[in-house]
């Protein structure tokens, strides 16, 4: 009866803007909090540094390569033998980036020398930091190659050739 006449129109709209304003204040709570979790994730997986040291070995090569963002990247072959499966055999290579291009330039002359840099680790790789989770900082000493010399056998000439 109440509805015919109009009188409680305004309390069922009253009661709707109430619901619709909770409604966004739930929303824009989820919200800020999804915001707040990426943020928190992506810098836990970004830019956190989860480790930092140092290696040392022969520097095979720096390049500066990238389809969009261009980056450093290294390797250092370290001495010793790596075996990801039973039955092989490889070197220890330590693959990295280089995101300050003078520390790039000073480790692209060192090619082939001995060379102990200092890196710091993280959990990620960012497309314009690098391709690879290790990012070196700085050269901490280049030292000429080691390479074990091969003994000479003399060969007679008694010897049967076959």
């Amino acid at each position: 009866m109440y509805k015919k006449m109009g009188i409680c129109n305004y309390c069922e709209d009253s009661v709707t803007s109430q619901v619709m304003k909770t409604f966004k204040k739930i929303l824009l709570w989820l919200l800020f909090l999804l915001v707040i979790g990426l943020g928190v994730f992506g810098y836990f997986r970004f830019w956190f540094v989860l480790g930092e040291g140092v290696k040392a070995g022969e520097l095979n090569q720096v390049v500066y390569k990238g389809w969009v963002w261009k980056t450093y990247e290294g390797r250092l072959i370290q001495s010793g033998f790596n075996s990801r499966k039973t039955g092989s055999l490889q070197s220890n290579e330590f693959n990295f980036s280089v995101k300050d291009p003078q520390v790039a330039e000073q480790l692209m002359h060192c090619s082939g020398k001995n060379v102990e840099v200092r890196y710091r680790e993280y959990r990620g790789a960012l497309p314009w930091r690098g391709l690879q989770r290790y990012v070196v900082y700085k050269i901490e000493s280049v030292g000429d190659s080691v390479r074990p010399e091969i003994p000479e056998f003399p060969v007679t000439e008694d010897a049967d050739v076959i």
